[in-house]
């Protein structure tokens, strides 16, 4: 597996240009509300995706 160092969410694959262009879009960044939306709902799974962390 390739690891793209931008990357900032393994689970759902939102990179630093994402969180950037979404911040400028919104006035802020609604992608951590929409990471912890899926966490609740357990479509989150870190431990396995983030390389980091293996």
């Amino acid at each position: 597996m390739t690891t793209n160092p931008d990357l900032i969410c393994y689970c759902f694959g939102y990179s630093r240009e994402d969180i950037i262009a979404d911040a400028r879009q919104h006035g802020h960044s609604t992608i951590l509300t929409t990471i912890m939306d899926h966490s609740k709902a357990g479509e989150c799974n870190c431990a396995t995706n983030n390389p980091k962390k293996r």
